[in-house]
């Protein structure tokens, strides 16, 4: 059986997830604690998620997930445009959403909460084995401090993560306004689900069960949210999320 490595609630694991839930794989979802991780990734030579453990490799990155699943999808439409030019296309815009909203996003999110324990623990504490849940709450302080540190979660460094999203979205809402239903061509593609799952932390989507309750959020959270998802480019993403979202994989709790 393939196993999916994750955090379940990073936007990245569920691109990752999406495209093998698409591609009807069949995978056993191991969770992780952040940082905690790393004793299931660094005898695969990686410090981060998701990691797809097959019987003939290890992928180690959201984005060869998905065109590892993609390129064995045997019913429904590929990710990847037949014709060159809309797959560059396509590929362009997934790498572009990769390295610039994925960081984006998941910093501006994690401003608000990890400086909070309680908040903290409540949403990296999900589906992670017992004995993890245990060292995530003993040893909270030096985790906390190695992901502020690693992710440069400084408040200046958050403002300008808030503004890289919003002119991403800018951008997006702008490739809508001619009306077409998908980023690319007339179907979906990486493209749609790279934006879609890397918007996810300033969407919030009703359906991504890994995230707390809209209202339980900090006001200035769920004010920004809001805004988000009066876009265009947020609109979009929520309908895709809604619409295009396909259910599958099977939970496992690794050993502690």
């Amino acid at each position: 059986m393939n196993r999916l490595l994750t955090i379940p609630v990073s936007p990245y694991c569920e691109k990752a997830r999406w495209a093998l839930d698409r591609a009807d794989i069949a995978y056993l979802e191991e969770g992780h604690a952040p940082v905690l991780h790393w004793r299931a990734t660094l005898p695969l030579h990686t410090r981060t998620v998701p990691v797809l453990i097959t019987r003939g490799a290890v992928l180690a990155s959201s984005t060869s997930i998905v065109r590892w699943s993609d390129a064995r999808c045997t019913g429904g439409e590929h990710l990847y445009p037949n014709d060159p030019a809309l797959r560059r296309e396509v590929e362009e815009l997934e790498a572009h959403f990769d390295a610039k909203l994925g960081p984006a996003t998941r910093r501006w999110a994690y401003s608000f909460m990890l400086h909070d324990k309680r908040r903290s623990i409540d949403v990296l504490g999900v589906a992670i084995p017992p004995g993890e849940r245990a060292a995530l709450v003993a040893l909270w302080p030096m985790i906390a401090t190695a992901m502020i540190r690693g992710m440069g979660l400084t408040p200046e460094g958050a403002a300008r993560s808030l503004e890289r999203v919003k002119a991403i979205f800018t951008e997006v809402s702008a490739r809508l306004s001619d009306g077409r239903r998908f980023l690319v061509g007339d179907r979906f593609s990486a493209a749609d689900l790279g934006f879609t799952a890397l918007s996810i932390p300033v969407l919030a989507p009703p359906q991504y069960a890994w995230l707390p309750p809209f209202d339980t959020l900090p006001a200035p959270m769920r004010a920004e949210i809001a805004s988000f998802r009066s876009t265009p480019a947020g609109a979009f993403a929520l309908r895709m999320y809604r619409d295009e979202r396909p259910r599958g994989g099977r939970f496992m709790m690794a050993s502690a």
